[in-house]
This record gives structure tokens, sequence and C-alpha cells, in this order.
């Protein structure tokens, strides 16, 4: 996966009714830390990586590392992220045959699930890049098994493009359907 490219970042803060999506900052290394390495969130990502007290040691400073992440605050707390990134040529599987599409990442904290803050959060940074990239194919990549993802892909109009194996594990591609 690769940046936004050219786009300008950070962006202004994209708010709306609940929440707040921005530029990540320096008061959200707890949450990331917490949000990495939480067995729920990460339980289709692989599971965490690291513990919660070595991300706090390994996240920078400065969390705001690359353009196209967007953290997510409610009620003044970081409850998650999206991220925004071109989908590498070197992956297998488009929906354009030169690649590089638009791909949607989000991961959120489960005290935050089962509210519609997945779904707003989501929604408006596909706002954003329809404003910002307008055209631009979006893609995304969930595992099957992962229902609440799968759902929340549907909800925002995605549609299955194909099934793949990645990571050990059937994961679903899908498209914006657009029009």
């Amino acid at each position: 996966m690769k940046p936004l490219g050219d786009v300008p970042w950070p962006p202004d803060p994209i708010v709306t009714e609940r929440l707040i999506l921005r530029e990540t900052r320096t008061e959200d290394r707890p949450g990331l830390a917490k949000l990495l390495s939480d067995e729920e969130v990460q339980a289709y990502l692989g599971g965490p990586q690291h513990t919660r007290e070595e991300l706090e040691q390994l996240i920078p400073e400065d969390p705001n590392t690359r353009p196209g992440i967007f953290a997510v605050e409610h009620a003044g707390e970081f409850i998650g992220r999206i991220t925004i990134q071109r989908r590498d040529r070197a992956w297998a599987h488009h929906v354009r045959e030169e690649g590089d599409e638009v791909e949607l990442g989000y991961e959120f904290l489960p005290t935050s699930w089962g509210a519609g803050i997945a779904t707003e959060a989501t929604r408006a940074a596909l706002g954003w890049i329809e404003k910002t990239l307008p055209g631009e194919p979006v893609v995304l990549t969930t595992q099957v098994a992962n229902e609440r993802s799968l759902r929340l892909a549907r909800r925002l109009g995605f549609v299955e493009v194909e099934r793949l194996e990645a990571y050990g594990a059937e994961q679903w591609f899908g498209a914006l359907k657009t029009g």
C-alpha cells in the first residue's frame, strides 16, 4: 500500500453529528496502542502484533506519520481510525487493469461498536474521498468471517468483486458501487 500521493494533508477536520475525523495527534498515542493491541479489534487482521506496552513505546511521539490516516474522535476521545491509501499495483486484485485504486480501511474500539459510529465515520470519509479524488474507484478488503465489517461494507454500498485467500483466510474484496 502507498500513501495518497499529492493529496494535501492534513485536511481540515471532518465534523459529523457525533464525530470528528482529523489527523492523528500526540494525545492519540494511548488510544492507538489500545486499538492495535486489542484482541477483538485485531482478530481478523492477524491478531495483535505487539502488546499495548510495546506499542506505547513504538508509536512515534507524533503519530501523524503519513497522509491518509484519520483519527476518529467521539465526545473528545479517540475511538478509532480510518485509513485511506492507494492499493498498490503489485496486488493481484483490482477493479481497473492498472490498479492504483483508493482503498478504505477502518478500525474502531469495541466500546464504540453497535452505535452506528463506524457507519457515520466511514460515510464521512467516503464523502471526503469523493470531494478530494472525484471519480476514483474505492475498494476495500475484509475477512469473510468478519461479519460486522462485511455488514458495514455492504451498508456503505460496496459490492463484492471477488473472494480470495490471503493471510491464511478467505477475504472479501469489494468496490463502492457508483451511480
